[in-house]
């Protein structure tokens, strides 16, 4: 065996391969990997990689060029693929050296308005060959479709343009971040079936964020042929595996196999640092849990309602029992004096004041505008330094600015962050710690936020410190996290809030009540 992994890694196939190195059994374990399947896939692979040194200004790691190898033969063959590896894995590098290879006719790169800027950069930076512009309703100039063209555009402009865009034959479209069309039932996924192209090509590090029958619209967008109809895929899929039937997850990671590809970092990318998750459970404060208390004594007493406006009334009160975990601030406007009033702010307090100490960059996570705003003033009133604040409201040419200055280290070592918008398509390896400061229903969606740290060119270990507070609604919120399946294993689960919406109004109000033993 170390014959041959050493002739392996000199570029040379053995004639012989050793007994049993190519005994893969597939994901339902009734076939092997051939040996001549693997000397083809080294051997192009090989080929492949050797064919883009000219043209791809990349150094790419051995997964990384099987990626592409994959990308193009899934294509050729099946005329789309998903590419879903974990995030961190430069899924864009791989996509553009497969736009390299795909040159013969024009193509398309759709994501979401946030990434437009840095599409093009990464497409300038990797692929100078190739010809990278933007395209919006307010560009007099078409896209083009030369040979070698790529247009990139938003997902809003997709949706509300879709019948220029399909004006043209695209050779390749690239969908980044394509857990954007999860519900096939959308403006936006239905314009991108409609798109005239040779091959479809998906991005995304979270194939299945809810239920699995958001992974159907990816695969039919890809490979309609073999994922036809939706109701098919839920009887032999989504609703045994929501019943617990772990078989039919296998027979599912069978299926997508020849059409869907999903590596970790811990299988491909072992020289990444290590990940250390460190939860911290924080007190209410006294002032906190008085308001807590109110908040549920009055929803106790309004009840809330019925029919199509009791999802609204939910999601109200759920949003004022997560924000005041946050500061109490943020229900009764006092945002005087913030310091000692929430005991989830003096921990975050403290964990930033170790890393300034030690000179580690830090992320902070929110979901809310207004708890950002407050973040950003109190550590510039109790450290003296001007955070920058990332969020939806900049436009692209901010955004683009501000992390570029963060990595380059001209800013303030603290960036806080919206969990939305700086959550997905961003390398921020500045920073070694991230603090998730309030908690979202998907887990998935703090991984993504989390993997702005921990991807490649990390050098250090990454901190991941999510405050929960104890004995609320957020600790419920934790368990759930705690019991959810991991996106990998094709976890099945409905929206959280319209859940608990349909719980009766004493089990919801049991859930949301304080439990005064954590105090």
């Amino acid at each position: 065996m170390r014959v041959w992994v050493d002739a392996l890694a000199a570029g040379t196939v053995p004639d012989v391969m050793p007994p049993a190195a190519h005994a893969v059994p597939d994901q339902l374990g009734t076939s092997m990997t051939s040996a001549d399947h693997v000397r083809r896939v080294f051997a192009d692979t090989r080929t492949l990689e050797r064919g883009l040194r000219d043209t791809l200004h990349a150094t790419l790691r051995p997964y990384q060029a099987r990626g592409i190898s994959w990308l193009f033969t899934t294509a050729e063959a099946e005329g789309g693929a998903v590419l879903a590896d974990e995030m961190g894995l430069g899924k864009t590098v791989q996509a553009i050296g497969l736009l390299i290879i795909r040159r013969g006719g024009p193509a398309l790169v759709v994501c979401p308005k946030s990434l437009v800027s840095n599409w093009l950069r990464e497409i300038r930076r990797f692929a100078p060959t190739l010809d990278a512009r933007a395209w919006s309703p307010t560009n007099p100039q078409m896209p083009s479709a030369a040979s070698g063209a790529v247009t990139v555009v938003s997902y809003s402009t997709l949706r509300n343009h879709a019948d220029t865009l399909r004006r043209t034959t695209w050779e390749t479209v690239v969908f980044d971040e394509a857990q954007a069309l999860k519900n096939p039932r959308t403006q936006v996924s239905r314009a991108a079936r409609r798109l005239d192209s040779r091959a479809r090509i998906a991005l995304t590090g979270t194939p299945v964020e809810n239920h699995l029958d958001e992974l159907w619209s990816l695969l039919n967008l890809v490979a309609a042929q073999r994922f036809t109809h939706r109701a098919v895929y839920r009887r032999r899929f989504t609703l045994p595996a929501g019943a617990g039937d772990s078989d039919a997850l296998m027979r599912l990671r069978a299926a997508t196999a020849p059409v869907m590809l999903r590596r970790s970092k811990a299988e491909v990318a072992s020289s990444l640092p290590a990940k250390i998750d460190n939860p911290i459970l924080c007190d209410l404060s006294d002032e906190q849990t008085v308001i807590y208390d109110q908040i549920l004594s009055d929803a106790a007493e309004a009840g809330f309602g019925s029919g199509v406006g009791r999802h609204g009334t939910v999601l109200a009160a759920l949003t004022a029992l997560k924000q005041l975990c946050n500061h109490p601030g943020l229900i009764d406007g006092n945002v005087n004096d913030l310091a000692g009033r929430s005991g989830k702010l003096d921990a975050c307090t403290g964990i930033v004041a170790a890393n300034l100490e030690s000179g580690s960059a830090t992320l902070v996570f929110t979901q809310y505008r207004a708890t950002g705003e407050l973040l950003r003033r109190h550590f510039g009133e109790k450290f003296g330094i001007d955070a920058p604040f990332f969020h939806g409201g900049l436009d692209i040419a901010d955004r683009d600015d501000l992390v570029d200055r963060f990595q380059r280290g001209l800013t303030a070592p603290v960036m806080v962050m919206s969990l939305k918008a700086g959550g997905v398509g961003l390398t921020l390896t500045r920073a070694s710690d991230v603090i998730h400061f309030d908690r979202w229903w998907n887990p998935a969606v703090e991984e993504q936020a989390s993997d702005r740290v921990h991807r490649i060119g990390q050098q250090r270990t990454v901190t991941i410190s999510t405050l929960t507070t104890a004995g609320t609604l957020e600790e419920h919120i934790a368990s759930m996290h705690d019991r959810k399946s991991s996106v990998s294993a094709h976890a099945a689960d409905s929206s959280v809030v319209a859940e608990l919406a349909r719980l009766p109004d004493e089990r919801l109000l049991e859930i949301l009540t304080r439990t005064r033993g954590n105090r």
